[in-house]
């Protein structure tokens, strides 16, 4: 899947992306534990495989360029909608990683991209 950089002078950060996909119904907060997707706040867990990524962003730091992170937009197999959110390079977490490599590609595209709106 191919990287998108964004760089509308209107968003700064994360959270103007955070915010725009919110307005599209990713309103939940994933997190990785045990190689298992979860939403924050609920039991279900999801395999990779259960996951699809509908786009990803990645960011450099405004003060510092090394400052790095990718945002993930993705749904689950039963439509749960949300984010999670990387360091990028040494920084990263290792885990989020890992799930997100473990994901099958056919599962990865920018369909449902901000940057796909017109």
């Amino acid at each position: 899947m191919k990287h998108l950089e964004y760089s509308d002078p209107n968003a700064k950060h994360e959270l103007d992306f955070l915010k725009a996909y919110q307005k599209k119904g990713y309103n939940h907060n994933f997190r990785v534990e045990d190689q298992k997707l979860i939403a924050s706040g609920e039991d279900t867990t999801y395999s990779p495989e259960e996951v699809f990524i509908v786009a990803e962003h990645r960011y450099e730091g405004m003060s510092d360029p090394s400052d790095q992170s990718i945002l993930y937009v993705m749904t689950t197999k039963n439509d749960k909608k949300g984010t999670i959110l990387n360091a990028y390079g040494p920084a990263a977490d290792l885990d989020i990683h890992e799930f997100i490599e473990a994901i099958p590609e056919k599962n990865k595209s920018h369909d449902d991209s901000i940057l796909n709106m017109d």
